[in-house]
C-alpha cells in the first residue's frame, strides 16, 4: 500500500480518490457510495472545488473516500487550484476511480487518460450513466482506453453498485482498523465559519497540516464542507472549513444558497464554532447573525480575530477590541476572543488550548445536591423580587444535560417571573459552577 499524502492520520485504511471532468457523476456517485448527500450535486460545472471526505463501509471493509473537483483541460484561476489539487490527491492515493460519462468520450477526458496511465495499476474506470439495457454496450468502447479494470453503473440509480464494490475487494489491500480516530470517540468537533475571505480554508490547512482547503481571494471558494482530523494536547480534533457566509441579498446562485445552508446545518454537527473575524476589517453584521445561530444551538463558540499581525502595535489595542466586540457582541460576552496569523500560526496554539477549555464546560456535570446548595447562597444573597400575592420562590434546580448546557430550576409562580433575576442565576452558575466561557440554557419551571 502507497504511502498517503494525503492525511497524517489513515489509520490503515486505503485511500481512494474520485476523479474526472465535471459532471460526469463523481459527487453522485460519492453520496450514493456514503449513504448521504454529503458533496454538492448540481448540473453547474465546477461545483465541487475542495476534497470531501467520508469512510465508505461494505462488505465488512473501510476505506477513505475522497471526491475531488471536476478536472478540466484548460486551466486558470481557480480551476487550475482545484486541477493541480486534485491530481495531488489521485498520486497519493491506493485506488482512483475515474469517472466517465458513457455517453460520450470529450478531450478533457482524453487529457485525464494520457495522466492516469502512468498509473493504470491503481485505476479503476468507472462508466457512469449506464441507466438502461440499451447504453450497456457502449460500454466496451472504453476498454480502448488501455485500463484493464472497468465497471459500468449508474450511480444515480445505484445500478452497478455491487460489482463496484467486488473491483475494491479485488484491487485493493485491506487493513481493517477501526479505532477512535475513526470512530469519532473522544474527538472535539470544530466548525470554522465567517464571512468570505476571513482566512478560513487557510487556518484549515494549517491545523490539518495539508492543503485540504483551496485558498483563494476569490469570494465562495469554498462550497462543500471540507473535513480533516488532527492530534493537539492529547486530543483528536474533527475540523470542518464552511462556505463563507455572505448577506442573503449577495447569494446570487443555487450552489451558493445550498453551501451556505450547509455550513449553518453544519453548526449541530460540532462541539464548538470558531467564528473567523477579519482584524482588519472587523465586525459586521453578518457576524451577528452567524454567532445568534450558534448560540441558538447551544454551542461553544471563540471569536478568532485573524490576521491581527496586519495590524500596527498599538498600546492596549487588544483591550480596545475586546471591549468594541462585547458592546457590538451582547449576545457572545461570555466567548473568548483570540488573536491569531492563520497564515504565519501565530495565536494558532493558544487557540487550540481555548477549544479544549471550552470543550471541557460544555461536557462538564454539576451533581444536582451541589446546584441546590449554590442556589440557597445565590437566593439568600439577593432575594426573589416580590409579586402582586407574594415573593417569587426558587425551590430547586438541576443540570438536565451537557453539550449544549442546560439547568433548569422549578420555581412556585412562574407568570411574570423576571428576566433580570433569571440573568442573575445565570450569571451565578458561571461564576460558582464553573461555565465562564460556553452558552448556557437556563429554563424555569411552575411546579
Amino acid at each position: 500500500m502507497n504511502d498517503s499524502k494525503i492525511s497524517q492520520y489513515d489509520n490503515g485504511l486505503p485511500v481512494v480518490a474520485v476523479i474526472g471532468r465535471p459532471n460526469v457523476g463523481k459527487s453522485t456517485l460519492f453520496n450514493r457510495m456514503v449513504g448521504r448527500r454529503q458533496a454538492i450535486t448540481d448540473p453547474t460545472p465546477g461545483v465541487t472545488r475542495d476534497p470531501v471526505e467520508a469512510l465508505y463501509e461494505f462488505d465488512n471493509r473501510t476505506i477513505r473516500l475522497i471526491d475531488t473537483g471536476g478536472y478540466k483541460a484548460e486551466q486558470e484561476g481557480l480551476d487550475a487550484l482545484v486541477g493541480k489539487r486534485s491530481l495531488e490527491i489521485m498520486e497519493s492515493a491506493d485506488l482512483v476511480l475515474f469517472i466517465m460519462d458513457v455517453m460520450e468520450i470529450t478531450p478533457e477526458d482524453e487529457v485525464l487518460v494520457k495522466i492516469l496511465r502512468r498509473y493504470s495499476k491503481k485505476v479503476l474506470v468507472v462508466v457512469n450513466k449506464v441507466d438502461n439495457q440499451g447504453r450497456e454496450p457502449d460500454v466496451w468502447n472504453f476498454y480502448s482506453l488501455g485500463f484493464d479494470n472497468i465497471v459500468a453503473m449508474s450511480a444515480e440509480h445505484g445500478l452497478g453498485l455491487t460489482e463496484l464494490d467486488e473491483k475494491l475487494e479485488e484491487m485493493l489491500d485491506f487493513e481493517i482498523k477501526r479505532e477512535a480516530f475513526e470512530t469519532g470517540e473522544h474527538q472535539i468537533a470544530v466548525t470554522i465559519m465567517g464571512k468570505p475571505n476571513t482566512g478560513k480554508s487557510t487556518l484549515t490547512n494549517r491545523l490539518l497540516g495539508k492543503e485540504a482547503s483551496i485558498v483563494s481571494n476569490i469570494p465562495g471558494t469554498t462550497r462543500d464542507i471540507v473535513e480533516g482530523k488532527f492530534e493537539s494536547g492529547r486530543k483528536i480534533f474533527r475540523v470542518l472549513d464552511t462556505a463563507g457566509i455572505r448577506r442573503k441579498k449577495k447569494v446570487g446562485e443555487n450552489v451558493e444558497y445550498y453551501s451556505v445552508n450547509r455550513a449553518f446545518q453544519s453548526i449541530e454537527d460540532s462541539d464548538l464554532v470558531f467564528l473567523m473575524i477579519d482584524a482588519v476589517e472587523g465586525l459586521a453584521d453578518q457576524d451577528k447573525k452567524i454567532a445568534a445561530q450558534i448560540v441558538k444551538k447551544g454551542r461553544g463558540v471563540i471569536l478568532v480575530l485573524n490576521k491581527w499581525d496586519r495590524l500596527k502595535d498599538i498600546p492596549n489595542q487588544m483591550e480596545a477590541v475586546k471591549d468594541r466586540i462585547r458592546f457590538l457582541f451582547p449576545v457572545l460576552a461570555f466567548a473568548p476572543i483570540v488573536p491569531i496569523s492563520a497564515l504565519t500560526g501565530e495565536g494558532v496554539d493558544q487557540l487550540l488550548t481555548q477549544a479544549q477549555n471550552v470543550w471541557k464546560q460544555l461536557n462538564k456535570r454539576i451533581d444536582t445536591a451541589r446546584v441546590n446548595e449554590a442556589l440557597k447562597r445565590w437566593t439568600e444573597n439577593q432575594e426573589a423580587p416580590r409579586h402582586n400575592t407574594g415573593r417569587y420562590k426558587l425551590l430547586y434546580g438541576t443540570q438536565v444535560r451537557t453539550n449544549p448546557v442546560h439547568f433548569l430550576f422549578f420555581i412556585n409562580r412562574k407568570n411574570g417571573f423576571p428576566d433580570s433575576y433569571l440573568q442573575y442565576i445565570t450569571n451565578n452558575i458561571r461564576k460558582d459552577l464553573g461555565f465562564p466561557s460556553i452558552p448556557l440554557q437556563v429554563e424555569i419551571k411552575e411546579k
